[in-house]
């Protein structure tokens, strides 16, 4: 038997204030590009999103009492996965860096993700690899999207494009729900098979980011600040998000300019 998610029912308000969130969310990626540069440190780049967030008409949902992170993005260096503190070490020449935020207007959240080189430099050789094919990894999952969807098509989608990279593919963090909070069902793994899973109903809202690594799809949660999550092996790793809202076609891409 189908299982259907039924998550919230949006009204033309909040459909505005989500999708205006996730046109700020997205042109301050564009503006942040120009920030990351060899020398400067993590905190001075939260520091510079938490100016803009409140600049541009935004909050930031990580300061949330029910979140509680240090930091109003995770910035991700390197072998952290997701959920990087920002911290003093400054960036240096090459490091892979990720930025994973949501923010949030009137009550309604958009959460996306993208990794990039320092100086905005281009990415060669392996580095290349995995950028490029992590973030075309996310579009192979968007275009599996036409209508009401099964969350193992959106992960096989991902997968299969992962797979013949090969990449690894982290199982242990998955894409979700959102709306008016930060994740909700369903889990929207990057990895599974077509025409299996929950479905997911035109009207609502998901998350899908897949998340790539250069060696093994293991990580592990063991920094001191209880919140970084790194492959196990040290190799890079990539993460690329939208936050989407189902149709009768095509999703739409909120969080894109």
């Amino acid at each position: 038997m189908t299982k259907v998610v039924l998550l919230a029912n949006f009204t033309a308000d909040e459909l505005k204030h989500m999708r205006e969130a996730g046109k700020i969310l997205a042109s301050l990626y564009r503006d942040v590009r120009r920030e990351v540069k060899v020398g400067v440190t993590g905190r001075q780049l939260n520091d510079w999103f938490a100016q803009e967030i409140k600049a541009r008409g935004a909050h930031a949902t990580y300061l949330d009492p029910d979140v509680n992170f240090p930091g109003v993005v995770c910035i991700s260096v390197n072998d952290m996965v997701v959920h990087g503190v920002p911290n003093d070490t400054p960036l240096a020449e090459g490091d892979v860096v990720s930025f994973d935020l949501v923010i949030d207007v009137g009550g309604m959240k958009a959460d996306s993700a993208f990794t990039m080189l320092t100086d905005d430099a281009q990415p060669t050789g392996a580095k290349k690899l995995l950028l490029s094919t992590t973030e075309r990894s996310l579009y192979a999952g968007i275009d599996a999207i036409k209508g009401a969807v099964r969350t193992g098509d959106i992960g096989s989608a991902v997968e299969k494009v992962l797979d013949k990279a090969h990449l690894g593919v982290v199982k242990d963090l998955v894409g979700h729900g959102i709306g008016r909070t930060m994740h909700e069902e369903p889990d929207i793994p990057n990895y599974g098979r077509r025409h299996t899973g929950m479905l997911v109903p035109v009207g609502n809202a998901i998350a899908v980011e897949p998340m790539a690594t250069l060696g093994s799809w293991r990580v592990v949660q063991d920094d001191p600040d209880g919140w970084g999550i790194r492959t196990r092996d040290g190799s890079l790793a990539a993460h690329f998000e939208h936050t989407l809202l189902l149709t009768d076609g095509a999703p739409e891409i909120i969080t894109k300019l």
